[in-house]
């Protein structure tokens, strides 16, 4: 077989898997989507839904595992396609988590609904959705800076985690708040809070995955480093 018709099938290969990983990226998406809002709409089948859909996305993790080490085996690739390949396999571990988290936010939603069904507790009115949207385009930037290499795009998702940090520390204060003013919000305020929590974390999967667009386009792990703006003075290697 000429190398000609080798790299063809290569590259179709690497842009099946490119594909594969972005509907991968939506699928976990909605499961955010569905499972902020079905727990401000109290939604019980929405949630269902998503807890549903983990067994799903966990599927998806399995089998994107197994073609890029088949591709790895298969194509032996080196340099730009090694780095494209190994990188890929860790993105679609923080998408799966990623559905981890997103099925824990619709599980304590669910508790949280079915508690106020038989108790009515009261319920602590603290606003998840912004650092959800937050999250959620976090995810879709990653995606997109996946798809085109753009590592401008990964500057952009730092910033932003931040802004969910943000957004988590004021929930806690409030929270916090809730809960000194009268101790009925205990319960409730509990399973906010890691919901909340969850959010955050979707935060740092979503980052995660930007700075692995930097590893396959530069070569370089910037993982465990302060992501800084390209035009800094410092340079990202002599940050610790």
């Amino acid at each position: 077989m000429d190398s000609h018709h080798v790299n063809k099938q290569f590259d179709a290969e690497l842009t099946k898997l490119r594909q594969r990983i972005l509907e991968m990226g939506r699928l976990v998406q909605e499961q955010i989507a569905d499972a902020i809002s079905g727990f401000a709409d109290a939604d019980l089948e929405k949630l269902n839904k998503v807890v549903d859909t983990d067994s799903v996305v966990n599927n998806i993790h399995v089998e994107i595992d197994e073609e890029c080490s088949q591709i790895i085996a298969r194509r032996q690739p080196k340099a730009n396609d090694l780095r494209y390949v190994m990188a890929a396999a860790k993105m679609v571990t923080d998408l799966e988590r990623i559905g981890d988290e997103a099925k824990k936010i619709a599980l304590k939603a669910r508790l949280v609904i079915l508690r106020q069904e038989e108790k009515q507790l009261p319920l602590p009115k603290v606003g998840l959705r912004p650092s959800a949207e937050i999250a959620l385009g976090m995810i879709a930037l990653s995606m997109d800076a996946f798809a085109s290499l753009d590592t401008k795009m990964v500057f952009t998702i730092a910033r932003e985690d931040k802004r969910v940090d943000r957004e988590f520390r004021g929930i806690i204060r409030q929270l916090v708040t809730f809960m000194l003013e009268d101790t009925r919000y205990i319960s409730n305020a509990m399973e906010i809070l890691l919901i909340a929590k969850a959010i955050e974390r979707i935060g740092d999967h979503a980052k995660n995955m930007a700075e692995y667009i930097i590893y396959i386009v530069e070569g370089r792990d910037i993982r465990h480093v302060q992501i800084i703006e390209p035009d800094d003075e410092i340079e990202l290697d002599d940050m610790s």
